[in-house]
């Protein structure tokens, strides 16, 4: 009788802590799958999610992520029919939690989901059609409009159509430094454009080297243009509103970081949606007869830089 009562009790202790076990299990292991997938073990994050899989009529949001982690370290390596296989089950199992609940109710279903539509698109356009990808991303950009993986859609989307096309005008609501360029300010120029956030390190290692550039290439016909947007808070990420976070970028932000003499900086958040700029830096370059010849989300070096802007100066 004893026996059974201590069974009895454990067995109450197990069921009690399950739920907690769970969570923390969930989400320890959407760390364990980006680790992985940023290190590109790509079989060990394979086996170790598979290892956890358990047969559920609805998956939870953190499985969910999970997966799509699944589907960006295939992706990475470039294995395509496995990027595609845990994309797509990210995919739709976001869809289908989505059907009782918002999108962005949930901490993770908009990694889930958002990562999902980006693999798929990039790896149909691996598998060697472009348009199906662009297609998709553009129909996910539409049906997602509003929501917090919007920019990140219009991203991947941009990714595989910008390049080639001419650049848009950009929106300017505001501004920092001297006065934006005018698109017909711009004819004939060569010009990068450096999307940057006030709160971002990558930001500022980048900046140096486009001085550098500006320097070096601005008697070719180089510009550089550094469009920016407003984020709702300050230094230590204090809320401001707009009014205050443009005090702050006038006042204590230029006093620590100025802004090169050279750079306009545009702001608009409507630049930054219709660019994807979900990364910051994004560098977009454009020849002198106004066409995008690249489109990169992040940072690039000196050499990097300097390569892709010499042959357009010819």
């Amino acid at each position: 009788m004893r026996q059974s009562k201590t069974f009895t009790v454990s067995l109450l202790l197990m069921c009690l802590a399950s739920p907690l076990a769970v969570v923390a299990q969930s989400g320890s292991l959407v760390s364990e799958m980006s680790d992985l997938a940023w290190a590109g073990e790509v079989d060990k994050a394979h086996d170790l999610l598979e290892a956890r899989r358990v047969d559920e009529e609805q998956p939870t949001p953190e499985w969910l992520a999970a997966v799509s982690w699944m589907a960006r370290g295939a992706s990475f390596a470039k294995r395509w029919e496995l990027a595609e296989q845990y994309a797509g089950e990210a995919y739709e199992g976001s869809l289908e939690l989505m059907k009782e609940r918002p999108l962005d109710a949930e901490r993770f279903l908009p990694t889930a989901l958002g990562a999902g539509i980006e693999v798929l698109g990039h790896t149909y356009d691996a598998q060697g059609d472009r348009a199906r990808a662009v297609t998709f991303l553009g129909s996910a950009r539409q049906e997602f409009a509003g929501t917090s993986i919007e920019t990140r859609i219009q991203k991947n989307f941009l990714l595989l159509s910008l390049e080639g096309e001419r650049f848009p005008a950009l929106e300017v609501d505001d501004y920092l430094g001297i006065e934006p360029p005018t698109p017909d300010d711009l004819k004939g120029k060569v010009v990068v454009f450096f999307f940057w956030a006030h709160w971002c390190p990558d930001c500022k290692r980048q900046e140096p080297i486009l001085t550098a550039l500006h320097d070096e290439y601005s008697d070719q016909g180089l510009v550089i243009v550094g469009p920016t947007q407003l984020y709702g808070f300050v230094s230590r990420g204090q809320n401001a509103t707009p009014e205050e976070e443009l005090a702050y970028l006038n006042g204590d932000y230029t006093a620590q970081f100025p802004i090169p003499p050279f750079m306009s900086v545009p702001i608009s958040t409507s630049n930054f949606l219709n660019f994807g700029v979900s990364t910051t830096p994004t560098l977009v370059l454009v020849d002198r007869d106004g066409i995008v010849q690249r489109y990169n989300p992040g940072d690039l070096s000196h050499e990097e830089l300097a390569a892709l802007i010499e042959p357009l100066l010819q």
